[in-house]
């Protein structure tokens, strides 16, 4: 007990040597506009000529055609590359695509990295070093003033926990302003299916028209915000040529590896890509969708509970559904009123069917105990839950920050089979009230019904479990078999549920 007293007070000593000063003004930046001359305008300028007040939407729910997308349009940029994210693994797909933001860099492209610090401070050295580049541009949002040492972030998240419990979840890549990818994935191996252990079912739209403007609006507004810190301002000892120079070494081993094996693969087979440069674009084209991004300033906590304008959009929508809402969550807590409204829509007609993670696919037990303390509830007034099982039957890894290995990782929902949102948005009390969330609402009947296709595949017996009650008692079946208890739980994942729900973590969750 002395020990751990004593590492508390070193923690909180070190928390009070780094404190985070308010960020000096800086001069506005924005985009840069859409072009005549580069590759991305030759190709896609005549096709948004053809649909002139439209946008264009393609699901990607393949993860190698998610990376070679990012990976193609990053090589085929000429004026500007903005790439905003929650999380950048240093593994191999990672690096692979910071070695061609490096290389866009090299031959003039004007990059901005803007990244959440939760994730960013453990990659400190590498952001820094990238900052060195008279073309690239990076900036932490919301971070830690400490930039590396485990009792320094300790104590730094315990002096300012209300702060530092605020995150920036969005995921942007935009590549000219022509082309842009928004939706659920982070930049690592495991949200393009190249992870050896577990991966994610995830979600993207690649877009292009106008609301590829709209993204770049929503980029801009976090980029200029108060909380979005150029690395230098917080670590300017580490951003010099010398470590950009060690950087490049590790970034040409990680673009060698991505010419071969999966990788290669992953950029020759994918179909999309080809077209990209013949302009054949297998796209939905319409002029009904929303973008809609919560403002930075939700970090501060100073707007209140109703500050997620990404809420704001959706609910309205999703209480609006006449007779289908079929929603994929990852991590799902509805809380007492969520959860009414959606047994308010079931017992009014509505067929509600949710998929989320079961407990052993789960990395963030503790969600799992939210959505517990509501599973009957739901059954019983009509809702009709999936939990997804774990990929390739083994319990997933778990992680504090939900970062590596569920397998369920798309945050979408359909409307009466007509309108589809994609995004970063869980429905959940983190994304309405903590974190900054962002996604797209397209009125199409093409995209949702391709949803539904997806979520009729991840819900098959052989990807998930159709949780029922049966004789008063929860039940899971998969069409083979039929388990009375939360399957291939082990131990520690149902304490981990169980404390959440009886503790009321709810609120963090």
């Amino acid at each position: 007990m002395l020990t751990r007293a004593l590492v508390l007070i070193c923690a909180v000593g070190l928390a009070a040597c780094a404190q985070l000063q308010p960020r000096a003004d800086l001069p506005i930046e924005t985009a840069v506009p859409p072009g005549t001359g580069s590759n991305l305008d030759t190709i896609v300028e005549p096709i948004e000529a053809a649909h002139v007040g439209e946008s264009g939407f393609r699901l990607v729910s393949d993860g190698r055609e998610a990376f070679a997308l990012r990976y193609r349009s990053a090589e085929v940029a000429d004026r500007s590359i903005d790439v905003q994210t929650y999380i950048w693994h240093a593994d191999t797909t990672g690096l692979a695509l910071a070695a061609q933001l490096l290389a866009a860099a090299d031959r003039g492209v004007q990059v901005r990295l803007l990244v959440d610090d939760l994730d960013a401070r453990a990659k400190n050295a590498g952001f820094a070093a990238l900052a060195a580049h008279p073309n690239i541009a990076v900036r932490l949002f919301n971070p830690f003033a400490s930039r590396e040492g485990k009792l320094a972030f300790l104590g730094e998240a315990t002096t300012n926990f209300r702060r530092i419990n605020r995150r920036m979840h969005n995921k942007s890549w935009i590549a000219d302003n022509r082309f842009a990818m928004v939706g659920g994935r982070n930049l690592g191996n495991e949200y393009f299916g190249a992870s050896d252990e577990a991966n994610f079912d995830d979600l993207d739209f690649a877009l292009l028209g106008d609301v590829v403007r709209d993204v770049s609006a929503s980029f801009d507004r976090f980029w200029n915000s108060p909380q979005a810190y150029p690395v230098e301002f917080i670590d300017a000892e580490s951003v010099t040529d010398d470590n950009l120079a060690r950087l490049r070494i590790n970034l040409d081993t990680a673009a060698a590896e991505a010419r071969i094996g999966w990788y290669a693969k992953a950029l020759a087979d994918s179909e999309l890509v080809r077209q990209l440069g013949t302009g054949q674009w297998p796209l939905i084209w319409t002029a009904r969708y929303t973008f809609v991004s919560d403002v930075p300033a939700k970090v501060t906590g100073e707007l209140g509970e109703d500050a997620s304008n990404v809420g704001k959009t959706l609910f309205p929508a999703m209480r609006g559904a006449a007779h289908d809402l079929t929603v994929i969550s990852p991590y799902f807590v509805p809380g007492d009123r969520g959860a009414a409204a959606l047994v308010d829509l079931a017992e009014a007609g509505t067929m509600v069917r949710i998929l989320t993670n079961s407990l052993a696919a789960n990395d963030v037990a503790a969600v799992h105990g939210g959505y517990a303390a509501r599973r009957k509830t739901l059954l019983e007034g009509g809702v009709a839950l999936y939990e997804i099982k774990p990929t390739g039957g083994n319990q997933v890894p778990m992680s504090l920050r939900g970062s590596s290995g569920a397998a369920l990782h798309t945050k979408a929902l359909s409307i009466d089979g007509e309108r589809l949102f994609v995004g970063s948005y869980n429905l959940d009390p983190r994304s309405t009230s903590l974190n900054c969330e962002q996604g797209v609402l397209v009125d199409s009947d093409a995209l949702a019904q391709e949803f539904e296709t997806l979520f009729a595949d991840l819900t098959a017996g052989n990807r998930a479990w159709n949780v029922a009650i049966v004789d008063g008692d929860l039940n899971w079946s998969d069409g083979q078999e039929t388990r009375d208890s939360e399957p291939d739980a082990t131990f520690g994942r149902r304490f981990q549920a169980w404390f959440a729900r009886v503790f009321h973590l709810e609120s963090q969750l």
